[in-house]
C-alpha cells in the first residue's frame, strides 16, 4: 500500500466529542512527568538560596516544554480523528518519546542533555512533519508546513543547548521555547506559506473533545496533591501536625476540583447546554498556570508534612500560597467571556486574599500556613458558589 493510500483522508476526518481510551493511555506517562517535576520543585526548597532562581527557572523551561507537547497532541487528536491507525501509531510513538523527556529529566542539565534535547525535537519537529506528508494534497498542509519551520528553527537552538552544556545550554534552550510559544501564540506565520488561519482551510478543532482533554489532564494533576500529602504521611505515619495537614491538602483538592468544575467567567453557565467549559483562545496558557499552581500546592504540603517544625521558610511560604494564585489566575482566563454578562470577580477576590494572607505567614508554624491556604480556598469556593448560584445536585461531566 502506497503512503499517499495509508493517509488519504486524514484532513477530512473529525475528532469525536469525547476522548479516546489511547488517549487517556498517553497521560499515563504525564503522571510521571508531572511526579517528576513535583520532585525537581521539592529539590529547588532544599538547595542554597543563591542558586534558587536559577534552579527553579529549569524547572519552569522543562514543566513548559513537557506541557507544549501535551497541549499540542492535544490539540492534534481534537482536529482530527484520533481513531485512524495512522494517528495512533503517531501518538504511541510520542508517548514513548515523552517517557524518555521524563526519564532524562533530573539530569537534563547535566549527562542527559543531549538526549533530552534530541527527543523534544524529534517530537516536536514529528508532529508538523507527519502532518505535512498527511495532508498532502489537501488546504491545511500549508499551516502544518508553518508549524515545521518553527520547529525546526527552534530545533536547531535545543540541539545547540544540549551540546553546549553550562549557561549556554539555557540560554539556548530558553530562546528556543520562546521562538516556540511566540509561534504558538500568533499561529505560526511564515510569509507566502499558507497565510490563513486554520479554521479557514475547512479544518475544526472539535472544543468539546479539547475541552474534556483538559479536564483529563487537571484531574491527573489534582491527583499529584494526594500523592504528595499521603506519601509524605504515609513513611512516619500519623501525627497531629501531619494529619492537620493531610486535612489541609485534601480540603484543597476538594476547592480546586470544585472551582475548576462549576465556576463559570460569566453570566448563567459557560455552555448553551449549561455543562461543560467553553474554552477561551489562551485556554491553553491557562492550563498552563492551573497545573502548574497544583503542583506547587502539592510539593508545599509534602514538604510541611516532612519538616512541620518552625519556622518556615519563606520560599515553601511562596510555593504554598503562589500554587493557588496561578491556579485561580489560570482558571479565570479559561473560557470565553460573555458579552451578556459581566464577568464573575469571585476568583479575582480570592487572588488578593492569599496574596494578603500570606504576608505573615514566615510567623507562623508550617502547619498553620497549610491550614490557612485550605481555609482561603474553601472560602473562595462558597463565595463562587453563591455567585452562580448552582443547584447542589449539580455534577458535570468530562
Amino acid at each position: 500500500m502506497s503512503t499517499r493510500a495509508v493517509f488519504r483522508g486524514l484532513g477530512d476526518s473529525k475528532s469525536p466529542n469525547s476522548a479516546t481510551v489511547l488517549e487517556l493511555l498517553f497521560d499515563i506517562v504525564y503522571v510521571f512527568a508531572l511526579a517528576r517535576l513535583a520532585g525537581r520543585v521539592a529539590d529547588d526548597l532544599t538547595i542554597v538560596r543563591h542558586t534558587l532562581l536559577s534552579e527553579a527557572g529549569q524547572t519552569v523551561l522543562f514543566f513548559t516544554a513537557m506541557w507544549m507537547i501535551w497541549s499540542l497532541n492535544a490539540l492534534l487528536s481534537s482536529t482530527y480523528d484520533p481513531r485512524r491507525p495512522e494517528l495512533q501509531a503517531f501518538l504511541l510513538a510520542t508517548m514513548f518519546g515523552t517517557l524518555v523527556l521524563a526519564v532524562s529529566l533530573p539530569q537534563a542539565f547535566g549527562q542527559r542533555g543531549v538526549v533530552f534535547a534530541c527527543t523534544y525535537v524529534i517530537i516536536q519537529v514529528g508532529r508538523p512533519l507527519f502532518l505535512t506528508f498527511a495532508l498532502r494534497g489537501h488546504p491545511a498542509q500549508g499551516f502544518s508546513i508553518r508549524i515545521l519551520t518553527w520547529h525546526l528553527a527552534s530545533g536547531v537552538l535545543w540541539i545547540s543547548g544540549g551540546i553546549s552544556g553550562g549557561l549556554g545550554r539555557g540560554v539556548f534552550w530558553t530562546l528556543a521555547l520562546a521562538i516556540e510559544l511566540i509561534g504558538a501564540a500568533i499561529t505560526y506565520p511564515v510569509p507566502r506559506v499558507g497565510g490563513r488561519q486554520l479554521n479557514s482551510l475547512g479544518v475544526r478543532v472539535s472544543q468539546t473533545h479539547l475541552a474534556e482533554r483538559y479536564n483529563q489532564f487537571f484531574m491527573i494533576a489534582l491527583a499529584e496533591v494526594v500523592l504528595e500529602a499521603g506519601a509524605a504521611v504515609s513513611f512516619p505515619g500519623f501525627s497531629r501536625d501531619g494529619t492537620i495537614t493531610l486535612v489541609a491538602s485534601f480540603v484543597t483538592v476538594v476547592a480546586f476540583w470544585r472551582i475548576y468544575f462549576y465556576h463559570v467567567s460569566s453570566g448563567p453557565a459557560s455552555t448553551s447546554s449549561g455543562e461543560g467549559i467553553n474554552l477561551s483562545r489562551w485556554a491553553s496558557y491557562s492550563l498552563l498556570l492551573i497545573v502548574g499552581g497544583i503542583i506547587c500546592t502539592a510539593v508545599g504540603f509534602g514538604q510541611i508534612i516532612e519538616d512541620p517544625h518552625p519556622p518556615i521558610d519563606w520560599a515553601l511560604v511562596t510555593i504554598v500560597f503562589g500554587g493557588p494564585v496561578l491556579f485561580l489566575i489560570g482558571r479565570s482566563f479559561l473560557e470565553k467571556e460573555s458579552r451578556l454578562a459581566p464577568r464573575c470577580r469571585a476568583l479575582y477576590l480570592g487572588v488578593v486574599a492569599l496574596v494578603v494572607g500570606a504576608l505573615p505567614m514566615v510567623l507562623l508554624p508550617p502547619v498553620a500556613v497549610a491550614a490557612t491556604v485550605s481555609v482561603i480556598l474553601a472560602g473562595i469556593t462558597v463565595l463562587d458558589q453563591r455567585a452562580h448560584k448552582r443547584r447542589s445536585e449539580t455534577n458535570p461531566t468530562l
